[in-house]
């Protein structure tokens, strides 16, 4: 930090934070000049920041904050657990309640009919250990070579260095010497952008299960193992896949004998209007990794379900080496996993998921009526999450150069206006805590309609757009 920085934020919050902290998904040298917002407090879906400004939180954190910013029952499960028993491992046939407890619970809420439950600290570990368990299990089935793993162009599975491989955007892997090998990617099941003119949205599905079978013969179906698919694209700008996507790609891997793994880290417990994106989209996969709202946040914890025939072959494996070579030493942390399941309780006793079934059609309402808006090309969402699309012209969706100036701008206006969202390049999502009420609803896209309107308003002027 220079002296000029120093001298203008003297010992705030945001001078001690540039001096010291080194963020994640920041633009350090950036981060220098502006320091960051300081969240100090939260109640319900408001947060408050350290200069006492409050805010709608319109992602929930990062897509997770369920139950929102407060919660006094899961603060007790915590301390209670704590004082009873705050650490203990599963490695070496060890274990403890909370997470036979949460392992139970969680296989009943599957999706489909799973066998067990491995736990992590986060959606990356838990598909950075799908990866492992896909190869470790064709080690066991004698197919060596059956080791390639296919994500999607603008799929997110995360950032440890086999996850941020599937992730399919650009940032993950420059300069980071990504992706691994044995790392595919097909395409993104965006109709907006990547139809063909005249194109539906049944035939733009066809021809993305035609590219994905075509990239599996071209590969060699010996040698490709697995596909990971978010049920929605999360960071890569909430994309909900068109009709009859999933059943045509699913007929597509099991005619090849592929791995359908389902990462569920943002869609599961509710977002997309049932307890599991799966269920919502029609999905039925062979592993199911999640991870933030299983504990709303409150604490780090992710899992990853595994079906009856994949646990047989990790089984047999493990039993030829000696062990199964693989965990951390938080997986399954009693007081991550008390947590988790007491979420779940609440989550059951509050009919969590239906209220929001219930008020996912006022978002998507509102959601759904930005598509006006003059600088807006497209409005999509299911459930509780949705996405604007930032453009310069409407009939030709043209982007607004440099790509990525309008959804910062349109971020920063929300920010003025005591909203929260994020921008991932142009879009801008919206995923509010699910206890969200009507009111609050309406306050959210309001603000963020004024943001719109500010922001057009400030690149017209920059002559970046004309609408």
């Amino acid at each position: 930090m220079n002296e000029i920085t120093r001298s203008l934020r003297g010992n705030s919050n945001a001078a001690r934070d540039i001096a010291a902290h080194l963020h994640p998904y920041t633009n350090l040298k950036k981060h220098e000049s502006e320091g960051p917002l300081t969240i100090v407090r939260g109640k319900g879906v408001y947060v408050t920041d350290d200069d006492g400004k409050e805010y709608i939180e319109g992602l929930a954190g990062l897509w997770s904050a369920a139950l929102g910013f407060d919660n006094e029952r899961l603060a007790r499960v915590a301390y209670e657990q704590m004082r009873q028993l705050p650490f203990y491992h599963s490695f070496n046939h060890r274990s403890h309640e909370p997470a036979i407890n949460l392992a139970e619970k969680l296989l009943a809420m599957a999706p489909v009919p799973m066998s067990k439950v491995f736990f992590a600290n986060s959606g990356s570990e838990a598909n950075d250990t799908v990866v492992k368990m896909v190869w470790y299990m064709n080690n066991a089935l004698g197919r060596p070579a059956k080791k390639k793993i296919i994500s999607r162009i603008k799929g997110y599975h995360g950032v440890t260095v086999a996850a941020a491989s599937l992730t399919g955007l650009p940032a993950n892997h420059r300069s980071f010497d990504l992706p691994i090998a044995n790392i595919l990617h097909t395409s993104c099941p965006h109709h907006y952008r990547f139809a063909q003119d005249g194109e539906t949205e049944e035939q733009f599905a066809t021809r993305c299960a035609e590219e994905l079978e075509q990239l599996i013969l071209k590969e060699g179906p010996d040698t490709v193992a697995a596909m990971f698919c978010e049920p929605v694209l999360g960071a890569g700008g909430v994309i909900v896949p068109p009709r009859t996507y999933y059943a045509k790609i699913q007929a597509v891997l099991k005619k090849y004998d592929v791995l359908f793994v389902a990462d569920e880290v943002i869609c599961g417990f509710g977002r997309t209007g049932n307890v599991w994106g799966c269920q919502t989209l029609g999905i039925e996969p062979d592993i199911l990794s999640c991870a933030k709202a299983l504990s709303a946040s409150f604490l780090p914890i992710s899992a990853v379900m595994v079906n009856e025939r994949v646990y047989q072959a990790l089984k047999t494996e493990s039993d030829k080496i000696g062990t199964f070579g693989h965990g951390f030493t938080y997986s399954g942390h009693p007081v991550a996993a008390a947590v988790a399941l007491e979420t779940q309780k609440i989550y059951d006793e509050m009919d969590l998921f239906g209220h929001a079934r219930r008020m996912s059609e006022p978002f998507q309402r509102h959601l759904k009526a930005l598509a006006d808006h003059p600088l807006v090309g497209e409005a999509m969402g299911v459930g509780m999450v949705g996405a604007v699309e930032l453009v310069g012209d409407k009939k030709t969706k043209a982007v607004i150069e440099p790509v990525t100036s309008a959804g910062a701008t349109v971020a920063r206006h929300a920010q003025e206006r005591g909203l929260i969202v994020r921008n991932m390049g142009d879009r801008i999502a919206i995923c509010p805590p699910l206890i969200i009420q009507p009111a609050e609803i309406d306050e959210l896209f309001s603000r963020l309609r004024a943001a719109l309107d500010a922001g057009a308003e400030e690149l017209r002027a920059a002559g970046k757009f004309g609408g």
